[in-house]
């Protein structure tokens, strides 16, 4: 196989577009694609005739603006390119049109109260900047999606509306260091992404795989991942089989996916792509995951993509790795090695640490969902608390600044920021810290947050706004400042003691931690419940509408979206656990307890010896009616939720009351599976599923 040839091979990107556009025709809609330009109108139709010739070449018989809405997946309708003729037959066509804006329905999509149920007309907006392509005989057109009144019901268009503000700010601050060349600032990302594979049967044979995504029963196995064995272990020959067709899928769609190993947990894998533009990241992302459980279907495999597909062992995230760079090929958080590129870097530093210690509720609030409450604050995944590491090098420069003192490290020198007298900084002298939220790794942060099946598009809207909001400032300051050189120094001085509570770079597992962090003001979000209300809080709305990402309207609907959200998800999974304990493991119990009940019997007439067997059936007794209360009890607080009145009442009751009682339930079960002979438990266990892929 030559993966040279078979790349992009399904998308209509610039080698096509160069191939099947006239000249003029690929100049203006690459301008567009490079520099975020408005779209020409005038061209809509060449390329739509040129995307459907070539789509049609491929095999493509329909196409589909493909957008993602509020759901956290993707959604499509699809239409064919068929056209009536007058002698009967059809022709294939494709217009302008057709192209650039859709309609779809939008009235079963989440909302948030922007507009009423009988208001369902929507509208899909064509996003040039993110590639076409072919999926299953079909050409999907990413797409922003619109109601009828103008709201935004969709993660891309803010997303790209973060993107356009970032690109303005920062350029405003290149400019001050007598940059003229750079004509556009992208934020890129590169997303790893954490999964496991189990087998099919196994995953159908667990209604609460099937209903949630996540098993809500289960006792711990033997062995997990105490041995440390199967992180970076040999590829089983059915996950190989497995990764090597996903690469050569994503590969043909233009994903750049990069690096596949086996993860801490049995049974858990990941695949890292090579970073690009965010919102193409973004797409790409929802891409790969939809592609994940294609392939898996094929193998017999299924792809679980939930944060805490089993208690007790590692947990699955989507670690976001983001940075800004210019379109000269400039990374704008690289140290560099000249004194002016030194202290750009440190002005775009403190940016984005006075944005994470200004904004460090929306960034948790971000990542906030009933799946990743379960995974967040142990095996490798970070705490609720927000904090950022620099690194023990780069946090003595700080330091350094801080306190107006010489920096002693590897580079002396007075540790000014003037452009031509700021020393050569240090690079790649960080470690990684596995539990940090917010990590820089050398030319980079990692926001280590992120759950396995989010969109990354909220989390880098966030990221995006809040430092586009940090270099706002610095440009309004420094672009009106007598001595730019001094005026940099006292502002990157100025900001980094004022923000430095916000660095940590120890173990964020420590009880200490905590502590200190509540000593220092940083907020502990713990739950869903704790943090989506914070997405309207004053300073947060001002701060999107400062910046034109989202309206004060559009910031409730998604808080109540994401609210409603959480409430659901709950839901499902209790009433889940309630039919899994009734039907299933209750009676299944029950016709153990007959069977030991009736050879103790046996035992006990032949003389023998039944204070075990005795012990064991009370015990079993005990559980199996507890679980059995327990369920009712369950059933009981559903009722009750009801009568929370809105959203924000009714998380607070599942975080309070339905999780704990879910939690006692689950307990009493697990024990029993501990204590049933196995033939009798009416679902694979732990060691059947994380060690079934052989």
């Amino acid at each position: 196989m030559k993966v040279p040839e078979i790349f992009g091979e399904n998308v209509f990107n610039l080698q096509v577009m160069q191939e099947k556009l006239p000249k003029e025709v690929f100049k203006s809609l690459k301008k567009t694609i490079d520099e975020g330009r408005a779209l020409d109108p005038t061209i809509a139709g060449v390329v739509a005739n040129a995307m459907k010739d070539w789509a049609v070449e491929k095999g493509a018989t329909h196409y589909t603006h493909w957008f993602q809405p509020m759901t956290g997946i993707t959604a499509e309708k699809h239409d064919s390119f068929i056209s009536p003729t007058k002698d009967g037959k059809v022709i294939m066509e494709f217009s302008g049109k057709e192209l650039v804006i859709g309609e779809s329905d939008a009235s079963s999509f989440p909302n948030g109260g922007v507009r009423a149920t009988f208001e369902a007309r929507g509208y899909t907006a064509w996003d040039p900047t993110s590639f076409a392509f072919i999926k299953d005989g079909t050409l999907c057109i990413p797409t922003a999606f619109l109601s009828y009144g103008g709201e935004v019901l969709d993660k891309k268009t803010p997303l790209l509306k973060s993107m356009a503000v970032l690109n303005e700010q920062a350029l405003r601050i290149l400019r001050l260091f007598g940059n003229k060349t750079v004509r556009h600032v992208h934020t890129t990302v590169g997303a790893e992404q954490e999964y496991f594979l189990i087998d099919r049967k196994m995953y159908d044979a667990r209604k609460d795989l099937v209903f949630s995504g996540r098993t809500l029963f289960g006792a711990k196995p033997p062995k997990g991942q105490e041995l440390e064995d199967h992180y970076f272990g040999p590829i089983k020959l059915r996950v190989s089989a497995f990764m090597r067709d996903l690469d050569v899928e994503l590969w043909k769609l233009g994903i750049l996916a990069k690096t596949k190993h086996n993860e801490v947990a049995p049974s858990q894998h990941e695949l890292a792509p090579i970073f690009t533009v965010t919102n193409v990241a973004s797409d790409q992302n929802q891409l790969m995951m939809e592609t994940m459980k294609k392939v898996a279907s094929r193998h017999g495999l299924y792809c679980l993509l939930h944060e805490k597909p089993f208690a007790g062992v590692n947990g699955s995230g989507k670690h976001n790795n983001w940075s800004m760079s210019t379109d000269t090929g400039l990374n704008l958080l690289d140290p560099g090695s000249t004194p002016a590129e030194n202290g750009q870097f440190m002005l775009f530093l403190t940016a984005v640490i006075k944005a994470v210690d200004e904004y460090p509720d929306l960034l948790r609030l971000s990542v906030a969902s009933a799946g990743n409450d379960h995974r967040l604050g142990g095996n490798e995944a970070p705490p609720a608390i927000v904090s950022i590491f620099v690194g023990e090098e780069l946090g003595e420069i700080i330091d350094s600044l801080v306190r107006g003192v010489q920096y002693k490290g590897r580079k002396k020198g007075v540790m000014k920021l003037g452009v031509d007298t700021f020393p050569e900084l240090p690079k790649d002298t960080t470690d990684r810290n596995r539990t940090s939220p917010f990590a820089f790794t050398g030319n980079k942060f990692e926001f280590r947050m992120l759950g396995s099946t989010f969109s990354i598009a909220g989390p880098n809207i966030m990221i995006n706004t809040i430092v586009a909001d940090s270099l706002r400032q610095f440009a309004d300051e420094l672009e009106g400042a007598k001595d730019f050189n001094a005026a940099l120094h006292d502002l990157v001085a100025r900001e980094l003691k004022a923000h430095k509570r916000i660095i940590f770079n120890g173990n964020n597992y420590a009880p200490e931690w905590a502590e200190e962090a509540e000593k220092r003001g940083l907020p502990n979000l713990r739950t869903c419940a704790d943090a989506l209300p914070h997405f309207a809080d004053k300073k947060n709305i001002e701060l999107f509408e400062r910046n034109k990402v989202f309206t004060e309207r559009e910031v409730r609907s998604r808080m109540e979206i994401m609210l409603e959200n959480y409430s659901k998800v709950l839901t499902i999974e209790a009433l889940t656990m309630v039919e899994m304990a009734k039907k299933d493991i209750y009676p299944a119990v029950n016709e153990y307890l007959s069977e030991l009940c009736s050879a103790a019997q046996s035992k006990e007439q032949m003389g023998g010896n039944t204070k075990s067997d005795r012990e064991l059936i009370q015990k079993l007794s005990a559980d199996n009616e507890a679980m059995y209360f327990a369920a009712g009890e369950i059933e009981k607080l559903l009722v009750d939720a009801k009568e929370a009145v809105g959203a924000e009442a009714s998380a607070r009751f599942f975080a309070d009351k339905v999780i704990p009682a879910m939690q006692r339930l689950r307990a009493y079960a697990d024990e029993m599976e501990l204590n049933t002979a196995k033939k009798y438990w009416p679902f694979p266990t732990y060691g059947d599923i994380l060690f079934s892929v052989s």
